[in-house]
């Protein structure tokens, strides 16, 4: 079994980033899933996009901080000694993939504070960005294990319900 970035659609420039790599795709689906929990769950307390998009941010950005810190201690102890400056930069680019999950989610809800589309209608767009990021993480997976086309869609329906189940979840939990 290769990885992720052997498989024929491997994604590259823009894509590499959106969609992650074979080091980064586990931070792209958390991201994203994060990013899809918060805004359904802030999108219940406001109407206000530019709002949506700060609690957004802020919410990933604190996750990440999470991620890097708890990663980075997990690989000190692992290797019995203090990470360097270069060692601790790698963990946090490889976690990086978790913010960038935000970048087009927010793009999509700063539409609705410029008001070039309806409020509801940006919430939509960036629920909707996140499910085609769910959806082609699912192709890319089909692809890698050479799927045939009803694997294919069973892979990418049982990756996109994970996902609806875990926000699901968080926003039972919250309410």
């Amino acid at each position: 079994m290769g990885t992720l970035d052997g498989a024929p659609d491997a994604p590259t420039g823009l894509a590499r980033i959106v969609l992650g790599t074979s080091e980064s795709i586990a931070g792209t689906v958390y991201g994203t899933i994060v990013v899809m929990s918060a805004i359904a769950l802030g999108a219940e307390g406001t109407r206000d996009t530019w709002r949506l998009a700060s609690i957004v941010a802020a919410t990933v950005i604190v996750l990440w901080f999470a991620h890097v810190y708890s990663h980075g201690l997990g690989e000190a102890i692992g290797r019995g000694r203090q990470l360097d400056r270069a060692e601790f930069t790698a963990v946090a680019r490889r976690e990086f993939a978790i913010p960038m999950a935000a970048v087009a989610p927010i793009c999509a809800l700063f539409l609705g504070g410029f008001e070039l589309v309806e409020e509801r209608t940006a919430v939509w767009i960036a629920l909707g960005i996140g499910f085609a990021t769910l959806v082609a993480v699912g192709f890319r997976y089909a692809a890698l294990e050479r799927l045939d086309m009803r694997g294919t869609m069973k892979g990418v329906a049982l990756n996109v319900a994970i996902g609806v189940v875990l926000i699901a979840l968080e926003v039972a939990v919250a309410h």
